[in-house]
Order: structure tokens, then C-alpha cells, then sequence
């Protein structure tokens, strides 16, 4: 059974949903492991010196506690961030000399496989929604759990527009 970690803010105005990883990176230079990735992650960084931004995502127990307090510090909240029992997300890129072009050597899901986003009550009244490149599906899981956001987007890429057109035009017209 995971557990939820949690922090105080009161009256998020942004929930970031989307994805938490593990990446290394291979450069001509160096590799590097376990470095913090994924959009959720960069979205919450990127916006919490703007807005009060809540996360919903999920990470194994093997995430390491230096990047919960990375995102503490960042004043972002991180009640919807859920720890699950298994191995966080992992993706290893290569990158070129140049560093214009890179190559995805693996990607292991590993608990993200089974991420059912959960938005806590703290986050349902939020004014703003990003919504990072997950199956749509997932994205309208979370619209459900929002009451009436004022602005929304949605990040989606090919496969999604192939594979699930449907869901997708719900989430573009809702």
C-alpha cells in the first residue's frame, strides 16, 4: 500500500498532473543517474515562482527523499504526490556531441504503469489545470475531479492522436 506525502498551501491555483521519473543521461562528456526528470517535475518547478501549484503524480519507494524536499523548498504542495510500493519511473537518453539531437536507449514505466490520478479536495477548486502528456484517458479523469477550472491545457504528442482520438477530442472540447 503507498502512502501520501503531504504539505500545507492552502488555495492552489495551478494542479500539474503528469509524469515523475528517474532519468540518466548519457553525453559524449559524462553519464549521470538517477536525475530528477519528467514533466510534472519541470512543469511544478518551472511554475511554483508564479503560482501555488499542487502535483498529482506518483513515484516508487525508491525515489529519493532529496527531490520530495527539492519540491518542499520549491514551495510547491505535493499532497497528491502518491508513493507506491515498486520502482519509480525510468527513462535513459543518449545524447549527441553536438547535444541537438538524442536517442532514447530505455524507458521502464514501472509504477507509473498503473498512475490513476487522484486529485485531493485541496486541489478540486483550482483555477488552472495543466495537464502533462498522458493518455487522455487519464486527462479526463482528472477534469472530472475539477470543478470548473478556468483554464486548461492539455500536452499531447502522436501516439495519443493515433491511438486515441476519441478521448482526446473530449479532452480538447472540454
Amino acid at each position: 500500500m503507498g502512502t501520501k506525502e503531504s504539505t500545507k498551501i492552502s488555495d492552489i491555483d495551478l494542479v500539474i498532473v503528469g509524469s515523475i521519473a528517474l532519468d540518466t543521461i548519457i553525453t559524449p562528456f559524462n553519464k549521470m543517474n538517477d536525475l530528477l526528470g519528467g514533466s510534472l517535475s519541470y512543469a511544478c518547478i518551472a511554475a511554483s515562482s508564479l503560482q501555488r501549484c499542487g502535483m498529482v503524480g506518483i513515484v516508487g519507494s525508491d525515489f529519493p527523499k532529496k527531490y520530495i524536499e527539492l519540491y518542499r523548498n520549491m514551495g510547491i504542495d505535493i499532497s497528491g504526490l502518491h508513493i507506491a510500493e515498486g520502482k519509480t519511473f525510468r527513462w535513459t537518453g543518449e545524447y549527441s556531441a553536438d547535444m541537438n539531437e538524442r536517442r532514447t536507449i530505455s524507458t521502464e514505466l514501472n509504477v507509473f504503469a498503473s498512475f490513476s490520478p487522484e486529485i485531493p479536495p485541496a486541489y478540486r477548486n483550482a483555477r488552472f489545470v495543466l495537464l502533462c502528456n498522458i493518455s487522455p484517458e487519464l486527462q479526463l479523469r482528472v477534469l472530472s475531479q475539477i470543478n470548473k477550472p478556468e483554464f486548461v491545457v492539455a500536452d499531447t504528442m502522436d501516439l495519443w492522436i493515433r491511438t486515441e482520438p476519441e478521448p482526446l477530442k473530449k479532452v480538447i472540447t472540454s
